[in-house]
């Protein structure tokens, strides 16, 4: 039963590790990331689809970012669809593709971006402790009904707590990747 509600608790920090990672995969910092187009959706043959199912995206360059879709007649939606949506860049058409230049950041727009990878570690953060707080309640519910021992209840307790200090560190190490590759010119 202890073992259940570590693996839960486990399974909800994992959530909270890829929320932030795809939060941080949508964040521009002035380098072309495929991510960064997950959102869009285009209307196809009256089906609102997801852009990558559409199209092959491609880096070709640092800053730029290929959409060749495998229809040729849904350039003209994918570039309406890409100028609706909220990642506030110019598309361009040639007639085969579409490409997204993605601008280079201000110095003042690179320290705001940190900010909120700042404010979504510590989401990340306070989604971990929720999970730890959960199983700590889950070993104490079980104590309380004779389910578990005194000392399984310590030693589930460090147990999770050193499963906390994994995931936090984890985050840590993730915004700060993310806060270095923002605030590096």
């Amino acid at each position: 039963m202890a073992d259940k509600v570590l693996q839960q608790a486990k399974e909800n920090m994992e959530k909270a590790i890829d929320n932030l990672q795809r939060h941080l995969g949508q964040i521009r910092a002035g380098r072309a990331n495929a991510s960064l187009l997950d959102r869009v959706s285009v209307v196809y043959y009256g089906v609102p689809t997801p852009l990558n199912q559409l199209a092959s995206i491609t880096i070709p360059e640092a800053r730029v970012l290929m959409i060749k879709p495998f229809d040729k007649t849904m350039l003209p939606e994918i570039e309406k669809s890409i100028l609706a949506s909220d990642i506030g860049i110019t598309p361009t058409n040639d007639g085969s593709v579409v490409r997204l230049v993605i601008p280079q950041l201000t110095e003042e727009r690179r320290k705001e971006l940190a900010k909120e990878v700042g404010k979504d570690s510590e989401t990340a953060k306070i989604a971990v402790r929720n999970a730890r707080r959960e199983a700590m309640d889950e070993y104490k519910k079980q104590e309380k009904n004779s389910e578990i021992t005194e000392d399984d209840l310590r030693t589930a307790e460090k147990d999770i707590q050193e499963l906390t200090d994994k995931y936090t560190e984890k985050i840590e190490q993730i915004s700060s990747d993310k806060e270095n590759e923002l605030l590096e010119m």
